[in-house]
């Protein structure tokens, strides 16, 4: 059965990648040495925010990262030694249907960096392509299960992309999708998923606008014995008010420990830094300070 995880969780993403190589160096698959060293360089100056955050004020047995292998190996490395939270990208980036970034040998690179979790970014929507569900979930199948054989942490990152036909339910109106559809689409998938036997450990979702679906989330996370499973709400690259309004409903709800924000804590200062406005340390500064303000909202809506 799932091992859960109840205590806070405050992770700083920047596991991007295609998005990440094409919105901050307009640059495509597949990278020559050089540009790999660069975004692996940029994402040196996250992790630096990550850890003067740590420094400056965080408690270190709250709050971790989570970032991708092929430009963040080094820092998967450094924060294991350092006895940071961790959490490792299985998926392939950048595509509507998920699969391992490593194929079938997903289960050695898992182990290599043995993070505190293994983490999957999927895209699922119960009205949507059934065959590719289908295939999605098999997969799915295959890591939950060798997560739990060899007693690793399960992170699920669910976005739920609208139908053009659940859109246009809406004219088109994305806004009242999230508001009015998308918490429905949530409660059918979770229990999809633990009905198919895929069992995370914290589930992390797109915020919800109302508190009443973020009590329902977290009684179908929990229902049938898996009272020790967490729930903490996703950043979603938005604007700084969407993100404190999220933070706050998801805090107010027993069952939500936490959160992962990162565009949103990590973009601009790294824009900057790349266009020679900032300095390393200045960037890795705000990024902590973002980092700060968002456990500080979650913590005193918390309260």
């Amino acid at each position: 059965m799932v091992q859960g995880y109840q205590k806070p969780l405050y992770i700083l993403p920047f596991d991007h990648r295609a998005s990440y190589e094409k919105g901050l160096f307009g640059w495509q698959e597949p990278l020559n040495e050089e540009q790999t060293a660069k975004v692996a360089e940029s994402k040196q100056v996250i992790y630096e925010g990550f850890k003067r955050a740590i420094a400056d004020k965080v408690a270190k047995e709250k709050a971790g990262i989570l970032v991708d292998e092929q430009f963040g190996a080094e820092i998967l490395r450094d924060a294991h030694k350092n006895g940071f939270i961790t959490a490792y990208s299985t998926e392939k980036s950048g595509q509507e249907e998920f699969d391992f970034a490593y194929g079938d040998d997903f289960a050695h690179h898992i182990e290599e960096f043995d993070p505190t979790f293994a983490k999957v970014l999927v895209r699922y929507n119960p009205e949507g392509d059934a065959t590719m569900n289908e295939r999605q979930v098999e997969r799915l199948q295959r890591l939950s299960k060798y997560l739990e054989q060899s007693n690793r942490l399960f992170m699920f990152e669910l976005l739920i992309p609208p139908e053009k036909m659940q859109l246009e339910r809406f004219d088109g109106d994305k806004d009242r999708y999230d508001l009015q559809l998308r918490p429905q689409l949530l409660f059918k998938i979770l229990q999809l998923l633990q009905d198919a036997g895929i069992e995370p450990d914290v589930w992390k979702i797109e915020g919800l606008d109302r508190r009443e679906d973020c009590e329902q989330a977290v009684k179908i996370a929990k229902r049938a014995g898996r009272n020790s499973v967490g729930l903490i709400v996703l950043g979603r690259g938005a604007d700084e008010q969407h993100v404190v309004k999220w933070l706050q409903i998801a805090a107010s709800v027993p069952g939500f420990i936490g959160f992962a924000v990162g565009r949103t804590s990590f973009w601009t200062p790294i824009v900057d830094y790349e266009a020679k406005k900032l300095t390393a340390e200045e960037a890795a500064n705000k990024i902590a300070k973002n980092f700060e303000e968002w456990i500080e909202t979650f913590e005193k809506a918390r309260q």
